[in-house]
């Protein structure tokens, strides 16, 4: 899964990704930055 990491300002790919529901029931993928470690976090669709 492709997230956008913040502290890299560029597109990268989710290491050790994982699939969560956030409070509002929506769900979400969760994961790490492969360069520098910093937590990722992407939406998905319905």
């Amino acid at each position: 899964m492709e997230g956008y990491c913040v502290k890299c300002k560029a597109k990268q790919e989710m290491s050790d990704a994982k699939e969560v529901e956030m409070k509002n029931g929506r769900k979400a993928m969760k994961g790490k930055c492969p360069a520098c470690g910093t937590g990722m976090f992407r939406i998905l669709g319905k």
